[in-house]
């Protein structure tokens, strides 16, 4: 075995156990959202989890991963593969089929956050419908635009990013391109299917509905958080030689770091302004800062990382505060305020404290620039898709579940079974 195949094989296997670590997300997402929801929709919610990476996986084998990856970034889409990996070869060497799956988990972490904000009122047959089209279109082709070598991210000289702004947009592993999408869709998802009943009083006033296990949702937290270390330093996707094993170490830093960060914002911010501690929003505090460093997570200092956390982490109570209480948008798990909000905060604030780029850093605010423009970009295409998905879904078939169901729980009507024996 020469060198070269020797760490093409390192960055293999390294790039699979991220993979892992990314797939283990999936029972953090679901552990999280059925903490932080009433027992009786359980079955559902555990449910749709399995349901988003079963359907998501298909979907980007078949047709997804060639939409993202094909036609070498080349227009607003690539060509569909139909179940031919053929097309793709990986400039580093690595395995297409073992980047095929590092892929198929991302795309399924976006889809899984949609989840949470329509969560204890959505037909089950109808989320299976807006799954699909989250794997199947939306998804790869904003990615297509980034990670698929596309126009946001070409950074080559006379490229139209380059000329406009004299940078690329840089999102290392998902702020915008997985967390920032997942929370737009989610917050309109929510806003169509409406809020859950007794929610919001005749006076317009929200009314708490509470989760019926903080155990499930900490464990939930405590499991993302073990996940975000395939999730930010996997997408280095190599392991081997002096600058990759210090490139995913700087990573695996800032990543907990801003997690630390964002929950003790969080926590000493709720004791200020409520007068006790909330462990609940201290949570999703974690996962503010989590969300916000990973666009940038490979370019700032630990120093950054940490401001990143705080400031998502002072952002994620208000956020939530403003999207139930003013908004009056139901979203029971805090999906839209977590991925939504702290995406977009975290990849602008990637493009002040980039040590490299960065305003901050002396460099202009053309970097800042390029950041913002490519948040308005994948955002909107998010956003119109959602708009135009969940009002056909609405208007046709119908996104919510009977009164008598969501009163009595999901569980029993649409799956004939519960997760707890009374």
């Amino acid at each position: 075995m020469t060198v070269q195949d020797l760490s093409i094989s390192v960055d293999t296997v390294w790039m699979l156990l991220a993979a892992m670590l990314v797939f283990f997300m999936q029972p953090g997402f679901a552990y999280c959202e059925a903490g932080f929801t009433r027992r009786k929709n359980t079955t559902n919610i555990l449910f749709k989890n399995f349901g988003d990476f079963m359907i998501g996986s298909v979907l980007f084998w078949f047709v997804g991963f060639g939409f993202m990856f094909g036609s070498d970034g080349q227009g607003f889409i690539g060509m569909p593969n139909f179940g031919d990996l053929s097309f793709y070869h990986n400039a580093n060497g690595l395995p297409t089929e073992g980047f095929l799956m590092f892929e198929t988990v991302f795309c399924a972490t976006a889809a899984t956050i949609v989840s949470g904000a329509m969560a204890e009122r959505t037909k089950f047959d109808m989320y299976v419908i807006y799954s699909l089209f989250i794997s199947l279109i939306i998804y790869p082709v904003e990615g297509h635009w980034t990670w698929g070598g596309g126009w946001l991210m070409n950074s080559a000289e006379g490229s139209f990013m380059m000329n406009t702004f004299g940078h690329a947009f840089h999102d290392f592993a998902g702020s915008t391109v997985v967390h920032s999408v997942g929370g737009v869709l989610a917050f309109i998802g929510a806003i169509f299917l409406g809020p859950r009943l007794g929610k919001y009083g005749k006076d317009g006033k929200s009314r708490a509905i509470p989760g019926h296990s903080l155990t499930l949702a900490s464990l939930g937290v405590f499991i993302l958080w073990f996940g975000w270390f395939g999730f930010n330093p996997g997408s280095q996707l190599a392991a081997s030689g002096q600058v990759n094993r210090e490139a995913i170490s700087h990573v695996f830093l800032t990543t907990n770091m801003a997690a630390v960060c964002g929950g003790l914002a969080t926590m000493f911010l709720t004791w200020i302004k409520y007068g006790k501690p909330s462990f609940s929003l201290t949570l999703n505090g974690i996962l503010a800062g989590l969300v916000g460093i990973t666009a940038g997570c490979d370019a700032v200092s630990v120093v950054g990382s940490v401001i990143i956390g705080v400031c998502c982490g002072i952002a994620l109570p208000f956020a939530v505060e403003f999207i139930d209480k003013k908004l009056h948008v139901d979203d029971p798990v805090g999906a839209s305020s977590v991925h939504w909000v702290n995406g977009v905060l975290g990849t602008l604030l990637t493009g002040l404290l980039s040590t490299s780029e960065g305003a901050f850093y002396g460099h202009g605010f053309g970097f800042f620039g390029a950041q913002a423009f490519g948040v308005l970009c994948v955002d909107a295409w998010a956003a119109a898709c959602g708009i135009v998905l969940f009002w056909t879904i609405k208007h046709t078939a119908g996104l919510r579940v009977d009164k008598r169901i969501e009163e009595e729980g999901l569980d029993i009507y649409e799956h004939g079974e519960s997760c707890y024996v009374d």
